[in-house]
């Protein structure tokens, strides 16, 4: 509320030709920044997000620059925007944030970043960019649970759902899904109903597709895998063949955590543990690259996926 109010605040001064942080008239305005945060907490004993909270203030923050049109089509940064307001509180005490070790950080940062670019599209914003709020915390045990992308020098799952995004290029394309949540249903009640929230978003560059997909639910509670069928449409008709490459965050891909807990959760892991944990920390494949043919422009995919799992599927030609 307090962000809100300022935002506002800020808003108006500008528009009267003041400059609110630097109190100086005709201060040019070059960009718009705000924070949109979730809401954590503990529901019979376990963890629930709140995705829903994060999107609202998302889109009040875009009604607010839209009620301004000398602004609209300024470049707007999240700068912060987090499922939850309290990067230092580690899990331990506040066990509401046992999501951050996990699978449930980089769905969740999926499904929140896919929905963004929606409201952006939405308010018909310019939104430059939305950025986590992590920190590194030294001389901690390790997965102490702060909001942290790597605990002890070793990658956690959250970090390798920003990878997955780095290797997406190109232009954002139209994505349908018969599993998804879908973005108003989302901002009235959230993602823990009777459906989890699977849904993608892809992107197109030279020669190349790809798309990322999850399974999101705010509860973190254990549930069977959903069937994925994945259709890309679009290839060149020259193009008679494309090479795939599956990556995967889960249980048992990209995720120290488990392979910690595995381990038995060592606090001082051996140098021979702490190199098995770096390399799970990476980003790896669910399967090995292939080569499939391409049917009327088209390639189709099928595989299960985990309850908070995201697969990054690339294609290229």
């Amino acid at each position: 509320a307090r962000g809100a109010t300022f935002l506002k605040q800020f808003l108006e001064h500008c528009a009267h030709g003041a400059n609110v942080v630097t109190g100086k008239t005709g201060a040019p305005l070059d960009f718009i920044s705000y924070h949109a945060k979730g809401q954590a907490r503990v529901v019979d004993g376990h963890s629930r997000m709140g995705l829903d909270h994060n999107l609202l203030d998302v889109q009040k923050g875009l009604e607010m620059v839209n009620g301004y049109p000398q602004f609209r089509a300024l470049p707007i940064v999240l700068s912060e925007c987090d499922p939850e307001g309290c990067a230092a509180c580690q899990a331990r005490l506040y066990p509401q944030n046992s999501y951050r070790n996990g699978t449930m950080y980089p769905s969740y940062t999926a499904a929140s970043m896919s929905n963004i670019f929606k409201l952006s599209d939405r308010y018909k914003s310019n939104l430059a960019g939305m950025l986590t709020w992590a920190f590194e915390f030294e001389d901690q045990p390790y997965f102490e649970g702060f909001r942290t992308l790597a605990t002890n020098g070793i990658d956690k799952p959250i970090l390798n759902l920003f990878r997955m995004a780095g290797l997406m290029r190109g232009d954002r394309i139209k994505v349908e899904s018969s599993g998804a949540a879908g973005l108003d249903a989302i901002l009235q009640s959230g993602v823990h109903g009777a459906a989890a929230d699977i849904d993608g978003l892809a992107t197109r560059a030279d020669r190349e597709m790809a798309a990322l997909v999850w399974n999101y639910y705010d509860d973190d509670l254990p549930a069977a895998p959903a069937p994925v069928r994945l259709t890309l449409a679009g290839i060149p008709k020259t193009a008679a063949r494309v090479l795939i490459e599956h990556y995967r965050i889960d249980d048992s891909h990209s995720n120290a955590y488990t392979a910690w807990q595995r381990m038995g959760s060592p606090q001082q892991p051996s140098p021979e543990q702490y190199m098995q944990l770096e390399a799970a920390g990476g980003l790896q494949l669910l399967e090995s690259p292939r080569w499939q043919e391409a049917k009327d422009g088209k390639v189709e995919i099928r595989f299960p996926l985990p309850r908070h799992a995201v697969s990054l599927v690339r294609l290229s030609w």
